[in-house]
């Protein structure tokens, strides 16, 4: 069974906090504790250690294991890259591009996350980062009234999420069109709020809660081989 990072560890934390960097990066292949330090050639006692000390320092051959073994860079596990573009790896040479079909689509989309939510205003098309959750199938977030996702409400609207492998030049994208339409009723609200992952990352008064019922769901997905 896989581990679960703790309301605790995966609260917010400073670029430089390495052991979250590398709790996040396991849970997201998958890998319980015992399972990354044997890829990695060290102590399960070590790896806790160096996870959940935030000012840990291990040697430059540790943290080259460490990225070997969670199939990302130093840089990547260390921060270095928290303020630059993804993508900005060389493309491999035996990299496939596909089309994803609606049920794998479907998959990567429902769960949570940041997506970005696009969206025609009077002051033309704006594309705005938001975080989402999937509930019943649509994609769910919550914002201010008077912010640019609330402009979305009874507007045809596309919502994109992906996922990049920096270390292997791959990733995949989804995308969703449908018409959004702000939440009211009560009890509905009662249940997104129970079923949300999370509120905002900006904080604020963000009382509104948006609701994306998809009509169209496509997605790409680039590998290596």
């Amino acid at each position: 069974m896989t581990e679960q990072i703790t309301p605790a560890a995966a609260a917010e934390s400073p670029a430089g906090d390495l052991g979250r960097r590398i709790a996040q990066r396991r849970t997201d292949l998958g890998l319980t504790r015992e399972e990354a330090a044997a890829r990695a050639g060290m102590a399960v006692s070590y790896l806790r250690h160096l996870e959940e000390h935030p000012d840990a320092g291990p040697g430059a051959g540790t943290l080259l294991r460490l990225a070997g073994a969670l199939e990302t860079t130093v840089a990547e596990l260390s921060g270095g890259t928290t303020d630059l573009p993804a993508g900005l790896g060389q493309a491999s040479r035996a990299a496939r591009f596909t089309e994803l079909g609606a049920e794998e689509c479907r998959r990567l989309l429902a769960d949570h996350g940041v997506g970005r939510l696009a969206v025609l205003t009077a002051d033309g098309l704006v594309v705005v980062p938001v975080n989402y959750s999937v509930v019943d199938g649509a994609v769910v977030f919550r914002t201010d009234p008077r912010a640019t996702p609330g402009r979305a409400a009874g507007r045809r609207v596309a919502f994109e999420v992906d996922r990049i492998d920096e270390a292997f030049s791959a990733g995949w994208s989804v995308l969703v069109q449908g018409r959004a339409r702000t939440v009211t009723d009560p009890e509905e609200v009662r249940r997104l709020t129970e079923r949300a992952y999370s509120t905002p990352w900006a904080g604020g008064e963000r009382t509104l809660w948006m609701r994306i019922d998809p009509v169209g769901v496509s997605g790409r997905r680039i590998i290596v081989a």
